[in-house]
């Protein structure tokens, strides 16, 4: 039978902040089909692909997405009618070529991004294969060390700490599915601790605790008291990192406290700071440390920590070739995060990927603020052997889900799986 495209439809639904986003169906002829649902970010780098909104205030505030969804149904539908969807490159070469513009602002990288993974499902289901073995499929796989939300702060939760995410990094379970347990007795501790000091056990954005404290330093003491409670080894069986989003503090060339004291810092002050959470906590990554147009300062923040721990950039990259070929240039960071919807189709994504790769650098697979119950990047984190994914705590479902995912994929693929925290994945660890 056919795996031409026949039908394309789209659909307005809601992802884990009530916020609309799109939700995409591609069927083919031979009666396959694909779903795929897109995520959106709250903490945006200004570089990201557009995402298009209705700005309509009397539905949804103006966050709809229904000219995205009319964009998939009338404009994108009728022309990739006929195309095979086993050619996901020149499928994404074709809605490239609808859209025309440089940040995907005609057509929207929310719908052109749901056609596209959308597509490479319906692919997927039609080989009757699983997803991350039509993206690549091999003999040997694999999971990907998980970098776990368990503690929010700045857009990402109501409270007063400046730093958004302070995540554990399971490294010592002989399996994804041993480490990700490790992770949630960590979870547990964290909770019993949080309410012993009468702290708020309510969560943010992405399931992870969201208390407020004394300063942003407190989250990591007591994530290192909760790792020891459950009876793991601080820097041995799991690390720590921090995702600090700088972006959301830079203010006329100083870093701004904004939630706490209102404390204004300069670049030498912000390096000395992680430089000391670094040496006290152990930390194994800093994500986003500095802003996303401060090329200066994460030249500087690179040259001196660049050899001790990950830097990765996540907004001064957005998932965009053409920036990050610049960092490389300039010697910008270490590692890469990876967001489909920050580049907006999964071919764009592959290829930074790719070079990341031939370039030395990690690769961290992503999820958004705003989620869904997709599961796309589970199994694309496992195609592209990317060694790490962050996708939010141990709480809410449209976070777990995609855990349960890679807990699948590792049955599924029984010994053909590896886990990556039983090797050194990062320089760091040898």
């Amino acid at each position: 039978m056919s795996t031409k495209i026949s039908r394309v439809k789209a659909l307005e639904i809601l992802d884990s902040r009530g916020n609309p986003t799109i939700r995409c169906w591609v069927w083919l002829e031979d009666g396959s089909y694909g779903v795929a649902s897109v995520p959106s970010g709250a903490s945006t780098g200004t570089h990201e692909a557009l995402e298009l909104r209705d700005g309509d205030p009397k539905r949804y505030l103006g966050k709809g997405v229904t000219k995205a969804v009319k964009n998939v149904e009338e404009l994108i539908g009728p022309a990739i009618k006929g195309f095979d969807a086993l050619d996901q490159t020149k499928l994404d070469e074709r809605l490239l070529e609808l859209d025309g513009t440089p940040n995907k602002s005609r057509l929207g990288a929310n719908a052109i991004l749901s056609v596209s993974m959308a597509v490479a499902v319906a692919a997927a289901n039609a080989q009757k294969k699983p997803l991350y073995k039509t993206l690549w499929e091999r003999s040997q796989y694999r999971l990907p060390v998980p970098m776990i939300n368990i503690l929010n702060g700045g857009f990402h939760a109501d409270n007063n700490l400046n730093i958004q995410e302070f995540m554990i990094v399971p490294v010592g379970g002989a399996n994804f599915a041993e480490s990700l347990r490790m992770a949630a007795e960590v979870f547990y501790h964290l909770k019993k601790i949080l309410k012993l000091r009468n702290y708020s056990t309510a969560v943010g954005d992405e399931g992870g605790f969201a208390p407020n404290l004394k300063e942003d330093e407190e989250a990591l003491v007591l994530i290192a008291e909760s790792i020891e409670a459950a009876g793991y080894r601080l820097a041995k069986d799991i690390y720590l990192a921090i995702d600090v989003a700088a972006s959301e503090l830079y203010e006329e060339g100083e870093y701004v406290f904004k939630k706490s004291d209102g404390s204004r810092h300069k670049l030498e002050e912000m390096v000395s700071f992680y430089k000391k959470l670094k040496d006290k906590y152990k930390l194994i990554s800093i994500e986003d440390g500095l802003a996303e147009d401060d090329w200066t300062g994460w030249k500087k923040l690179t040259l001196e920590l660049g050899q001790e721990l990950q830097l990765v950039g996540d907004d001064i990259f957005v998932t965009n070739l053409e920036r990050f070929r610049r960092g490389l240039k300039e010697g910008i960071g270490n590692a890469i995060l990876i967001k489909l919807n920050q580049i907006g189709t999964v071919t764009e994504t592959i290829r930074t990927i790719e070079e990341a790769k031939k370039n030395g650098y990690g690769t961290i697979i992503s999820h958004r603020s705003g989620e869904t119950e997709d599961t796309f990047i589970a199994d694309f984190s496992v195609a592209f052997d990317c060694l790490q994914i962050k996708t939010g705590s141990l709480s809410r479902s449209e976070r777990i889900a995609k855990y349960n995912r890679l807990l699948e994929i590792e049955a599924e693929l029984g010994e053909q799986a590896t886990y990556a925290g039983q090797t050194p994945y990062l320089p760091f660890l040898k």
